[in-house]
């Protein structure tokens, strides 16, 4: 049986018995969610890894929830929702290109129910109008950790693979404005994510 967002003519988020609308991507999210997919595919290549991007989605059956992450990897096998390959339930790390015209609490609110998966691991938050990368990881005890990198000459070391990425990497062909205001918008993400 098809999901409520398959019914669609558009690409939608299913919530809890509503179906919300998805703003399309500037050339700057796409970019940088192509890099890291394209960075990724090629380093995990022959390792027990599949790395997905925006197009396949992701069912989360506490919150009732169907959405799109930018970037998704998956440790081992996909677990399927359904009999079809469109919808996986198992990422263990989750990749998300953010920008000024995001909803923080909306954003705040998802980081919550990813971690509802039992696999999810790793969460990084990609600035695309700015060099800023907050990482968010998942220790032993289950407690989640933040690493926040603000530099175009940085690193980003993954926590739950063994990989690397430079921001130079990350953000090739991004055009990045000067904006004194460019942490205005992870502040308050993290004062959101701090709720919960």
């Amino acid at each position: 049986m098809p999901s409520h967002t398959e019914k669609c003519d558009y690409k939608s988020e299913y919530r809890n018995g509503e179906v919300l609308p998805m703003k399309g991507s500037t050339t700057n999210h796409n970019q940088i969610a192509g890099n890291i997919y394209a960075f990724l595919k090629f380093a995990l290549r022959g390792q027990n890894y599949r790395v997905f991007i925006n197009d396949i989605r992701l069912w989360i059956p506490r919150y009732n929830l169907y959405t799109y992450p930018d970037v998704m990897v998956i440790q081992g096998e996909p677990i399927y929702e359904g009999t079809d390959t469109t919808t996986v339930m198992n990422p263990s790390v989750i990749i998300h290109v953010s920008s000024k015209l995001d909803h923080n609490h909306k954003e705040a609110d998802k980081f919550r129910f990813y971690r509802s998966i039992l696999e999810f691991k790793e969460y990084i938050v990609i600035d695309q109008d700015s060099c800023y990368i907050e990482q968010f990881t998942k220790n032993v005890q289950g407690n989640w950790t933040l690493t926040e990198y603000e530099s175009f000459d940085a690193v980003l070391p993954f926590a739950s693979i063994d990989f690397q990425l430079s921001f130079v990497d990350i953000y090739e062909l991004v055009n990045i404005e000067s904006n004194e205001d460019k942490n205005t918008e992870v502040s308050n993400l993290k004062f959101c994510l701090e709720q919960f």
